[in-house]
């Protein structure tokens, strides 16, 4: 007969990791608290000056002979900031409208319209500005910088339009109906 064996020692985690793993998750969770906060605030509010961004334009899609805009160079003239996708269904259905608005703005020189491309290749997001026929400057949002000033998390279209001395005046969640809706829009900063 063997005697009993003795159980050995429970040994537990020591407290130096106890702590180590405590700091670690209240520092997580405070992570996602403000990420949180964050969505729920918008960055950019009505009513609030655009923070400045430069968007570098695709090739056939520079405005003025240049490869980039910034905002800041656009003061003085009523912006409106259009964020689609090649892959975005909706953004589809507003791209013969907002071309067509572009195209009677154009002429004045006091409205521009700046294509943002998001979460897109390049050569799908080219391809999509060609099949639509889309003339006014567009660009690739490299590593999500200019949807994460304007604190987008709605999805595409989204659309902001900024008044001559770079305040936010109106966000438009989705897809424009129609030419006469954005016109309503931008016709009253113009009388400004």
């Amino acid at each position: 007969m063997t005697p009993p064996s003795s159980p050995l020692p429970r040994r537990g985690v020591p407290l130096w990791a106890q702590i180590v793993i405590w700091v670690a998750l209240l520092g997580l969770l405070l992570v996602i608290g403000i990420g949180l906060a964050r969505v729920q605030q918008p960055m950019i509010a009505v009513g609030r000056p655009v923070p400045d961004f430069t968007l570098p334009l695709y090739e056939g899609y520079e405005y003025q002979g240049r490869s980039q805009v910034r905002l800041s160079e656009l003061r003085g003239q009523v912006v409106l900031v259009n964020f689609w996708a090649s892959w975005c269904k909706p953004c589809e259905s507003e791209a013969a409208d907002l071309e067509a608005a572009w195209r009677a703005y154009q002429p004045g020189g006091q409205v521009i319209f700046l294509g943002v491309d998001y979460v897109d290749t390049p050569l799908d997001g080219l391809s999509y500005l060609v099949k639509f026929d889309i003339t006014y400057p567009n660009g690739p949002d490299q590593g999500s910088r200019i949807s994460g000033l304007f604190n987008r998390d709605m999805g595409v279209p989204e659309t902001y339009i900024i008044d001559q001395q770079g305040v936010l005046r109106f966000i438009k969640i989705g897809p424009f109906a129609s030419v006469d809706e954005i016109r309503a829009v931008i016709d009253p900063l113009l009388r400004r």
